[in-house]
């Protein structure tokens, strides 16, 4: 259980660096970067995905598991992590309107 917890934190916490990396770089006008920076977020997102489908397919089977503060901090990296990739696609889309 705490290794899929550790995942989500791990791969929700890259996901959030990388999507801030897309807005700086978007900012200095390196929109192939800043959307590339956007697709790799994206997939970090999608590993931290399939960590937290394991514990949902778990509990549809009948594995209970225990709430910890870990897990729900887990569940927060990954939510706040998802909304800020999708602010920092929009704000590539921005910047390049912008320039």
């Amino acid at each position: 259980m705490e290794t899929i917890i550790m995942n989500i934190i791990l791969h929700s916490g890259n996901a959030r660096s990388i999507a801030m990396e897309a807005i700086q770089e978007a900012k200095k006008g390196n929109f192939e970067v800043a959307e590339k920076y956007i697709e790799e977020a994206t997939q970090s997102l999608g590993d931290a995905h399939k960590s937290q489908t394991a514990l949902i397919q778990g509990e549809a089977r009948g594995e209970k598991s225990e709430v910890s503060i870990l897990l729900i901090h887990a569940q927060d990296h990954l939510m706040t992590a998802m909304t800020l990739k999708d602010l920092a696609a929009e704000m590539v889309e921005l910047y390049k309107r912008i320039k």
